[in-house]
Order: C-alpha cells, then structure tokens, then sequence
C-alpha cells in the first residue's frame, strides 16, 4: 500500500506529531527533553525552521512548524534520527524511539493559497492546552503556563529562543505583537484551561485527528494542484479527493487496523479475523475507532474486518455503543493512536 503524501512547498505550516513506539514514554527524565529541545534548535538553524508552538507530552510531542523551504522530510528524518540516537544511549536502550512515521499534517496560515487561517489558529491552542487536558496543569492543577514543556511559558516571558516565532500566533488571535498580547493570549488559555480542562467540541478535535489537510477549501484546492504538479497520475481529473488522497487515508487506516489486529489477537496463519463473527466485540470496537478515527468507508472497513456487508458495521457499531466488551476493547485500542491525548 502507498506510504502516506508528504506535502512540501517554501512556507509551508504543519501539525507536526510523533508517539512513542507501542505507546511507551519518550520524555521520562528532564534530559530527554532538553535533549529533544537541543535537537529541534539545531535542526531549526540548518534548516531554518520557525516553530509557532510546540509541546512534549509523556509519550508524544505536538509541533505547529513552518518551514520556508520545503525541507520538511529531510529536517524531520534529521531530527527524530539524532534524537532517537542519542536517546538510546541516553537509556542504555535499543531499537524504536517513536512509532511508525510521524504525521505531518498542511495547515493553512502562509505559502501557496493560504486562505483562510482560523485553522492555524485552533492548531497553536490545541497544542498549549494539551498539558491541561492530561491534567498536568492548568485550573485545579496550577497555572497552565508553569507546565515548563511547551511554548506557552515563553508565550508569557517574552522570553524565547530565535526559532520559536509568536507574532503570527497573536496575529491570528487579533492581539498585539507585544509583552501585552503575549500576556493577553496566555490568560485566554488560561481561562479555557480553568473553565472545561482545555477540551475543543467534538467536531473540533475530529477535524484535528482526522483530516489529511486544514484548512478552507481554497486552500485543499492549492494542495491538490500541488499533488497534480508532482504526478499527474496520482489524481482523478475533476475529483477533489483523488486516488492520492484516498492512498494517503487507505494508507493510515491500514496501520490502525494492522496495528489492532495486532493488539486483539486477531492476526495469524490460522485465520482467527476470518473465524471470528462479524459481530465480535473486538471486531465492532476496531471498526469504532476506525470510524471515528480515519476517513474510511463502511465498505472498506467491513471488507478489511471480515463483517459482512457495510450496512452491518453501522448496525453493529450502533448496537456495540453501550457494550460494555466493546468499551472495554475501544479503550484499549485508543492508547495505539498516533497522537491521543
């Protein structure tokens, strides 16, 4: 199956994500930070990458990043390589840092039919108030901008290094580019940490999780030319999703349902997913998260999972909803996701 697009253009602005390998804690001692930290600063002078926002979770980490050349494949293979180098030397440790490939996903806000940057807006607020909805700070836990792994407490300062840049942050908040709309949008998170623990709508954060781009459709329509630039071939002529775009989202959902099969113990020579009923409590939790967590079909998924006919994985992803098997599996399949917090 194709390895998911990777959009590259001068001035581009990605969500940048990465989990640790199996889920595992990447950032457990202050010096993995600080390392990962030293590396980002090192990459963002040889490539000259601005960071907008940024944020280290336990087992994962959040970049808002703009790259004025398009070098984001070669700054993150830098990157995540000398990180996870020196992290195993670091931990006495072999083998995989993080999981998978990271998700890069285009972000409107500069470059090539920008349009509309509200996006770009909900990104940096995602990522600073991640730390409050794990609990780690913010309303009953303490000010949000004392969490001291992200971009926030500099936000606050006014202390930051050269590649963390927050006038286009407070610009799209329509605040000041100074001390006090620093001060301003730091108390705005604040009050969001305080009041609901920093949590977006439900369709806010599907929008984050699930979509290969964000932004207005001007701005998907700048990114499809330049699928269309790169190989023709890859794009049905009038589409707007375009075999490109439906390898990318086949290509995720195929390593969620890898990896779950994985994980239920549904994977083996002696065809245990094929014996299974369709309406196994493990099958209808995998196709939950399917359906809740990538672009694909009833089609696809019933096809992939050995369910029946499609209009069965409503059914059953309806009936299996209270289940407490299925919950039960669904939680546990949760703790896969590239970047769940």
């Amino acid at each position: 199956m194709a390895r998911p697009l990777r959009f590259e253009y001068p001035g581009a602005i990605y969500h940048v994500m990465a989990r640790g390998d199996g889920g595992k804690a990447i950032f457990i001692v202050k010096d993995d930070h600080l390392l990962f930290l030293h590396r980002l600063s090192e990459v963002c002078r040889s490539r000259g990458w601005r960071v907008h926002a940024w944020t280290f979770m336990p087992n994962h980490f959040h970049l808002l990043l703009e790259t004025p050349e398009p070098n984001l494949v070669s700054g993150m293979h830098l990157l995540l390589g000398a990180f996870s180098q020196a992290w195993n030397r670091l931990h006495s440790r072999r083998g995989h840092v993080f999981q998978g490939r990271y998700k890069s996903v285009p972000v409107a806000g500069a470059g090539a039919g920008a349009g509309d940057t509200s996006q770009f807006k909900v990104v940096a607020d995602y990522i600073h108030l991640n730390a409050a909805r794990a609990g780690l700070a913010g309303g009953n836990h303490g000010k949000l901008a004392t969490y001291p792994w992200s971009s926030l407490p500099a936000y606050r300062s006014g202390k930051a290094p050269p590649w963390l840049v927050t006038e286009r942050v407070l610009a799209a908040h329509q605040l000041a580019l100074d001390a006090r709309g620093r001060r301003a949008y730091a108390d705005y998170l604040e009050a969001r940490a305080a009041e609901n623990g920093g949590k977006f709508t439900p369709e806010a954060t599907a929008a984050l999780r699930r979509g290969w781009y964000l932004g207005d459709e001007s701005f998907r329509d700048s990114l499809l030319v330049l699928v269309e630039k790169g190989n023709k071939s890859l794009k049905t002529s009038g589409s707007h999703s375009g075999k490109a775009l439906v390898a990318h989202g086949e290509w995720e959902a195929g390593q969620l349902v890898a990896a779950g099969l994985r994980k239920l113990e549904l994977c083996d020579e002696k065809g245990k997913l094929q014996a299974a009923p369709k309406g196994d409590p493990r099958k209808v939790a995998l196709a939950t998260l399917l359906r809740t967590h990538t672009a694909m079909r009833n089609e696809w998924i019933a096809k992939r999972l050995e369910m029946g006919h499609d209009r069965s994985v409503s059914r059953l992803i309806r009936q299996g909803a209270e289940a407490n098997e299925v919950r039960k599996y669904l939680q546990s399949l949760g703790q896969m996701l590239p970047c769940e917090d």
